[in-house]
């Protein structure tokens, strides 16, 4: 079995916890902004006083409230400053915290309360207490976040002493449960994954201070989160960023984004690929209505071939050149459009993709693929700034072991590896051999330098008719980074050849329609098309140039509706549901063999 480790950057004491780093920053830093919160337009400084006081207030809430050591509480809610809070404030009472999707519906909210035993729950607003109250009538407590629910723990707690609230936060150290994270899952019953402070806190301080160092010593630095803190990836990145004294900001809409990178000026951004797709994907749409796509596409050729070269010995005299023309014309103004200040971002949870990864560091917003699972506390490998490798997800951080088995399933080891699966013993030991390495499911390649490749899906990988095995992952990967396509899903487990089921993307298609006379077509028709179904088999066309000919998609077939966690096809981290679209869509999948 090839190997590939790197040793421990900051070995983290056991008797350290998540809440540390916030009471001694209120303390010796008092004044220092460590979030900048949303109030209207405006982003109003919170300092590490004010921060600690407010995260003091609610844990004395909780304890008042009979929140003993190790129980736990929920929380479902969008992004947003309080959910920070409410994080820091359950660990702060001694107790773990149970992240859940303000997407879910009551039956998911039902098994994960019910299975974590969670004593009570925070929402954020109306509707996300009606699914609690639907799915367990008889809890105790739940506190509503846009309904004082806060402030109304506060002020219960008020006769809870300073002593009583130190004592419970002293009482937690590396070895105690912190969060149970329950995996969205793409097939059965969600599982808890139980990690630990350790868990956290050695991810936390050894990413922080040895791959992505760089990228937090900056001035000014301050990174906004916008992706769900219920996943494991952007829950990390909160600890990393209170860790290393990054100001936060909270963006709870989608849709406000935009607007918000431009106020708030991140320095370092956390992101899907989706997220990096739709920026490229809109820039392009723009200028090629504008009719400016000739010189956009120019500038993503230049910009490409740019990144290219400076992981090859640099530029030519002729391509600096060039490179720096279209900084003028197209490279500044996406640099603007993210606010500024942006010049570095992390991408995980699927493939970003060497020629999206290519284009933003030729752009100047450097990409740093990474990759994890939940029962990894997240990340296990992340690219470093002075050797990203595009088209990889890094080496190991500090402290973690990377494997490739025979059958090429990547298994990880190292201090940051989940304790186990919630009430799950089985599990567990299907996830953790005797040895201690974490069997990820994920299949991959280590190069020369220890750079990890992801291949596919150990789960997902699809078997023709002919025996041919197919990895549907990079196929997907690459036909979804065009712009009118939203979600891909390879089928051919079993049939004669490989095909596809294309959905595409609203608000690009928005833009498509003006651009192209065709405002008043509804997504049915859009769907037959024939400009449109052009569109997708160029990209279709593209992807099958990276596999074999037994591997290459031979048809598909573009779906009028939207695969999304609302119709219960996507996960909320975007993963594909392929058991449950198989079954949905089973009459489009025989027509495309018949």
């Amino acid at each position: 079995m090839r190997e590939y480790s790197v040793p421990v950057l900051v070995d983290v004491p056991l008797s350290a916890n998540c809440t540390d780093t916030v009471f001694q920053r209120g303390v010796d830093e008092p004044d220092a902004v460590v979030i900048r919160r949303k109030d209207g337009d405006a982003w109003v400084p919170v300092t590490a006083r004010e921060f600690r006081d407010q995260v003091a207030g609610v844990a004395k809430g909780l304890i008042a409230a009979g929140v003993e050591l190790g129980d736990r509480v929920a929380l479902m809610s969008r992004t947003r400053y309080e959910w920070t809070v409410i994080d820091y404030a359950i660990w702060t009472a001694g107790a773990v915290g149970v992240p859940i999707y303000e997407t879910s519906s009551a039956e998911q909210v039902k098994w994960i309360i019910s299975d974590s035993g969670s004593k009570g729950v925070f929402v954020e607003q109306e509707s996300h207490e009606q699914t609690v109250r639907e799915a367990v009538p008889d809890l105790a407590s739940v506190w509503r976040i846009e309904d004082g629910g806060l402030e109304e723990l506060t002020r219960l707690g008020a006769d809870v002493s300073d002593d009583t609230l130190a004592e419970r936060r002293a009482a937690r150290g590396g070895r105690d449960l912190a969060t149970i994270i329950y995996t969205s899952g793409t097939t059965g019953r969600p599982k808890g994954c139980e990690l630990t402070h350790d868990n956290l806190l050695f991810t936390a301080r050894n990413v922080a201070h040895g791959p992505l160092e760089l990228l937090f010593d900056v001035q000014d630095r301050a990174a906004l989160l916008f992706l769900p803190l219920a996943h494991s990836f952007a829950r990390i990145i909160q600890i990393v960023l209170i860790e290393t004294s990054t100001v936060i900001g909270h963006t709870a809409n989608m849709k406000n984004v935009a607007p918000d990178l431009q106020s708030f000026k991140p320095t370092f951004l956390l992101g899907v690929p989706r997220v990096f797709e739709k920026v490229y994907n809109a820039a392009e749409l723009k200028a090629t209505s504008e009719g400016k796509g000739k010189i956009f596409h120019s500038a993503v050729k230049v910009a490409i071939e740019w990144s290219k070269a400076e992981s090859t010995g640099g530029a030519s005299l002729g391509l600096r050149l060039k490179h720096a023309a279209f900084d003028k014309l197209v490279y500044g103004k996406l640099r603007a459009a993210t606010g500024g200040s942006l010049s570095a971002a992390v991408s995980g949870g699927s493939a970003l993709g060497e020629r999206l990864g290519h284009f933003f560091r030729g752009v100047g917003i450097e990409v740093f693929e990474g990759w994890g699972l939940t029962e990894t506390s997240a990340p296990s490998s992340v690219n470093i700034p002075g050797a990203n490798k595009v088209g990889t997800v890094g080496k190991p951080f500090p402290g973690v072991t990377i494997g490739i088995a025979d059958d090429g399933e990547i298994l990880v080891k190292g201090r940051h590896v989940f304790a186990g699966y919630w009430n799950n013993e089985r599990a567990t030991k299907e996830a953790i051999d005797p040895q201690g390495w974490c069997h990820t499911g994920d299949v991959g390649e280590l190069d020369k330098d220890g750079y990890l490749r992801i291949t596919g899906r150990k789960k997902e990988i699809l078997v023709t008719a002919a025996g041919k095995n197919v990895a549907p992952g990079p196929l997907e990967d690459s036909i979804r980074a065009h712009r009118l396509v939203s979600q891909v899903m390879v089928v051919g487990d079993d049939r004669p050849f490989v095909a596809a089921l294309v959905t595409l993307d609203p608000e690009a298609m928005e833009q498509w329609k003006e651009a192209n006379g065709r405002s008043g077509a509804s997504m049915a028709e859009l769907c037959t098309d024939p400009a449109v179904v052009a569109e997708v088999q160029q990209a279709v066309d593209n992807a099958n140039l990276s596999v074999s000919k037994a591997e290459q998609i031979k048809k598909f077939v573009i779906l009028d509706i939207e695969l999304s966690e609302d119709s219960g096809h996507v996960t909320p981290k975007q993963s594909i549901k392929r058991h449950v679209v198989t079954r949905d869509f089973a009459k489009q999948i025989d027509e495309l063999y018949g």
